[in-house]
């Protein structure tokens, strides 16, 4: 990766310093049209949803990196590039929401504060990968969107850089799909490029073990991804475990009331159950969540005399909003009989919830529930684990590096199955045994000492081995490394 450029600042550059003239007056043109509102973004103004220019022009300002900088430079006059020299260059779907969103936020997060104290090198962001979402940004609590804007306004040059491309292999340089792409480029002599990415399947396709082998190193979150790249294909001195943080003081139960769940929820099986215990999944609504598996052990466990209830906060995935009658479609299935009481209640959260609220949603909760059948971490379970909740999770894939019979409900595995269709088609993951769930989801009702012991120790866990000034030190040891190379 050599270039003459190699002098040259990377994304986060001065339009006054570019050689064309005519270029940096196009550019100033199309950045004004965009100011004003701007301005009021880092003013704090909020945008009703309904005006959609302005929506429009929001999501293009949060996501344009040029323009965010350029902008950035009109309010203030460029500060030289100050010691130390170095700098890592985080390139992740920070505005987008969701799994690999909510990792990057974690690692900048425990990094910017790690490195108030080691002062090696400065940190930059950049979004890359998944759409924006106007709703997570304005969910976003003001210290997080405090650090986007100073973050994003860091200085590097491109010689001096350690870029980490947070994502899937699809959106590497080249991209498969249309996003600014990370590395901008592998012709620049950047000082070393990390590819931070994960699967949830038993292996890592052909073209993505190729995008792997292009970068330095690759980050992967579990000994199990370790394994299971290895195996694929991808060179295993590039390989390097990096566990993921959870926010424990965010995730904090001590600090929130519960949120009211029925006021956010729709009911769509059974009736309402006062005083009930309270089951809780997060997911985004697809087949490798397990949603399916959980719906029927539930229903065929528990019926509304068993005063229990089992809340989803889901989002679509490739499909449409119409939960309740898919649920209801699914219901219909010759698997499943009505209780004699009638049905359990089955609620659905399918509005956005803020991130600021989230803890509030596992604060409301008695247990969290995922049977999926693959994952590359489990975001949501470290969450409610760090909530001091009692979790039953499948115990195969990502989750394995931090499930144990003392913090938690470890979910045993019937079988493997094929992956039918999409992009892992042919590809294994794990089938969750319906029976064994409907036993724990029992057991942990009926023993409830035993399961606020078992959360308890989940956030002590978290707090061990998880939590952001661990993992901290964890990344910046790897940079040190390689900045030491």
């Amino acid at each position: 990766m050599n270039s003459s450029e190699s002098n040259q600042q990377c994304v986060l550059t001065n339009p006054t310093t570019h050689p064309s003239t005519s270029k940096f007056r196009k550019f100033a043109l199309h950045t004004l049209s965009f100011l004003i509102l701007f301005i009021a973004i880092l003013w704090g103004f909020s945008f009703t949803t309904t005006n959609y220019i302005k929506i429009r022009y929001l999501k293009h300002s949060l996501t344009s990196p040029t323009l965010l900088h350029a902008i950035g430079s009109l309010f203030s006059p460029l500060k030289p590039l100050s010691m130390p020299s170095h700098c890592v260059l985080w390139m992740a779907p920070f505005l987008s929401g969701g799994g690999y969103s909510s990792e990057a936020w974690s690692y900048v997060s425990a990094l910017h504060n790690k490195h108030t104290k080691m002062q090696s090198f400065r940190l930059a962001i950049e979004h890359h990968g998944d759409l924006e979402s106007l709703e997570f940004w304005e969910g976003l609590p003001r210290d997080m969107k405090n650090l986007a804007r100073e973050l994003y306004q860091t200085e590097c040059r491109m010689n001096e850089t350690i870029v980490v491309c947070h994502s899937e292999p699809g959106a590497w340089y080249p991209p498969l799909f249309e996003t600014f792409p990370c590395p901008p480029s592998f012709s620049h002599d950047f000082k070393s490029v990390i590819g931070r990415t994960m699967f949830e399947t038993d292996r890592v396709n052909g073209e993505h073990v190729k995008r792997c082998n292009r970068m330095d190193y690759v980050w992967v979150p579990t000994e199990f991804h370790k394994s299971t790249f290895v195996e694929s294909g991808v060179d295993p001195s590039k390989v390097v475990k990096v566990v993921q943080p959870v926010d424990v003081s965010f995730f904090d139960p001590a600090r929130y009331k519960p949120l009211d769940l029925a006021s956010r929820a729709k009911l769509v099986l059974g009736s309402v159950v006062s005083k009930s215990f309270v089951f809780l999944s997060v997911f985004k609504w697809e087949y490798r969540k397990g949603w399916d598996v959980l719906l029927k052990s539930y229903l065929k466990e528990f019926s509304k005399d068993d005063r229990v209830a089992l809340y989803l906060l889901t989002n679509p995935y490739h499909t449409d909003r119409d939960f309740g009658n898919k649920i209801l479609d699914f219901v219909e299935s010759p698997d499943l009989v009505e209780p004699v009481g009638g049905w359990a209640p089955v609620y659905v959260i399918d509005t956005h919830i803020a991130q600021s609220d989230l803890p509030r949603v596992y604060r409301a909760a008695d247990a969290f529930v995922l049977p999926s059948r693959g994952e590359g971490w489990g975001r949501p379970l470290v969450e409610a684990m760090s909530m001091a909740l009692p979790v039953i999770a499948t115990n195969w894939s990502g989750p394995t590096e931090y499930l144990t019979e003392g913090n938690s409900y470890p979910l045993s595995v019937d079988r493997m199955s094929e992956v039918l269709e999409g992009p892992f088609e042919g590809h294994l993951w794990a089938e969750p045994s319906e029976y064994k769930l409907q036993v724990l989801m029992r057991h942990v009702m009926n023993n409830p000492t035993e399961a606020t012991a078992k959360g308890r120790k989940a956030r002590e866990d978290m707090i061990r081995w998880f939590s952001p000034e661990i993992v901290a030190d964890i990344v910046a040891d790897h940079i040190q490394n390689i900045l030491g190379r």
